[in-house]
Parts: structure tokens; sequence; C-alpha cells
């Protein structure tokens, strides 16, 4: 079992969903990154989700693109992000995982990537803008062959097709998205989030995180009732914008990210149904 899976396996042991905050690397700099990363895993994130800067960021909204931009504009690269992950990743002590495009690893290139990302302790991989149909034929085994996770998008408009494909290929877990669109802040999760991850878990049986639109501690609370994981990006990224020049802006990260985490847990009470239907599979 992987880091990733045992990660989630142990959150749903302890009746919550796992709390995965995103940060972009290099945003403001690299050090204060790591000093992030260490914070938000003392706060109570189970797994952290590591943004590799790109300059056509198809899927991000305006608060990560800017974000991005700024990562570049200070010399973030792709090596100097994994010398971060291998600095660090003992001392964050939950799995990392890199989520970036695909040209940048191309660049990199494919198998030494792969080898030097998993050397330095990244446990998975997602990448945003390559279809698991592309995939297969070289990216799945390089990443394989290092023991690296592969997690795949699913979205509101994901054919039958497509999740059958991901639920063959993927593993760690599965990134849902709340909903159609880019990354961002949303004031209301779509009414039809439950009843759409419940139809993905009833194929996939990797565990299920949702992302975009969510922000805070009540709709952190509204999608652990129904999926394994939550992640939180735009609204920790804002924050870490808006309060960069702060002296104490890292503790600042980490309580919000405390707040956020906490949310995670489900009331006792609360039917467990989706959770024992997963189980029932097998």
């Amino acid at each position: 079992m992987s880091a990733i899976a045992a990660t989630f396996a142990r959150c749903e042991a302890e009746g919550r969903a796992a709390f995965v905050p995103f940060l972009v690397a290099g945003d403001p700099d690299l050090a204060a990154t790591e000093r992030l990363l260490t914070a938000m895993a003392r706060a109570g994130a189970d797994l952290v989700e590591l943004g590799v800067p790109f300059s056509d960021p198809i899927a991000d909204g305006a608060v990560i693109q800017a974000a991005a931009a700024r990562a570049l504009a200070g010399g973030t690269t792709l090596s100097r992000i994994l010398e971060l992950v291998a600095r660090c990743r003992a001392r964050v002590g939950v799995p990392i995982v890199l989520f970036t495009y695909f040209n940048p690893l191309l660049a990199h290139g494919l198998e030494r990537f792969a080898e030097q990302a998993a050397a330095s302790g990244v446990d998975g991989v997602l990448i945003v803008d390559l279809p698991p149909e592309e995939a297969e034929e070289e990216v799945l085994p390089a990443l394989r062959a290092e023991g690296l996770d592969t997690i795949f998008l699913l979205a509101p408009t994901s054919t039958r097709e497509r999740v059958e494909r991901v639920a063959r290929l993927g593993s760690g877990f599965v990134y849902y998205v709340s909903r159609t669109g880019t990354t961002g802040v949303r004031e209301q999760l779509p009414e039809s989030l439950a009843r759409e991850v419940a139809a993905v878990r009833k194929r996939v049986k990797l565990p299920v995180a949702v992302g975009f639109g969510v922000s805070s501690p009540e709709q952190v609370a509204e999608v652990a009732a129904c999926a394994d994981g939550v992640v939180v990006g735009s609204a920790l990224v804002r924050l870490a914008a808006e309060c960069a020049d702060e002296p104490d802006f890292v503790a600042l990260v980490g309580e919000r990210t405390r707040q956020l985490a906490a949310a995670t847990v489900r009331p006792a009470k609360q039917p467990r149904g989706l959770f024992g239907l997963r189980r029932g599979r097998g």
C-alpha cells in the first residue's frame, strides 16, 4: 500500500475525510514554501498538493495563475521544487503530490523526472492536462517504475468510459472537480455534488477527493460528508499572498489550515452509507 493509500485508509478509520491543502511552489519564494509545508502538516494536513508553476495554467483561476506567475518570476523551476521536497519531505511527514502540467515534465525528461521525484520523496503526480487515454503508453510506465501514484481528474462532464479508464489506470486517489471551469473560491457547492460523488464511487475503488471551489470550513464539512478527501487551494493561496508581508504569515496560514482540517471530522451519528458501499465492493 502506498503512503497516499495508507493515509486515506487511516483517515477513514478515524471517521473523517482526508484534508488536502494546495500550495503553489515558490510563491512567494521556495524558502517560504518549505515553511508553509511544515506548518500545514503540523496544522492537520493529511497530504499536500504542491503546484508546479506553469506559464499557461489552463485549469487554474486568477488566484493560482497569479501565484504561478510570481513563482516563475522568482526563478522557481521543477528541479528546484524537487530539491525542496528532498530537503523537507521527512520533516513534513505527510505525502506530497505534485500538481503539474505535462510540458514541464516533458521539458525535464519524463524518465529523469520520475527518478528524481521518487528519490526526492514525492509520493504522487497529478498531470492536469494529460488525459488517461494519452498517459497509458509512456507516462504511466515511467511513474509506476518509480513507485509514484498517478492521480487523474474526473469532472461532472466525464463520460462513463473516462470514469472506467481512470478506475483502471489511476492510483492513490481520484481528484473529482466539483464543477466545470477553473479553480477558484465559490460561494456555494453544487447541490448535485453528493450524488455525483456517489456515482463515481460505484465505479472507482480508489478514494475520491473533491476540489475546485472549496474554501470555507462549512464547505469542507459538506464535502467531507460525501467524499474521502477535501482539497482547498485558491483560498489558502490567496491568504498566503495577502499576508505574505506579515511577519507571522506562516502561522496565519497554518491556523487557517487547522480550522479547515478540523471540519473534515464527520458527526458520530452521520450515516456512513457511502463508505459502507465502498467497503462492500471489496
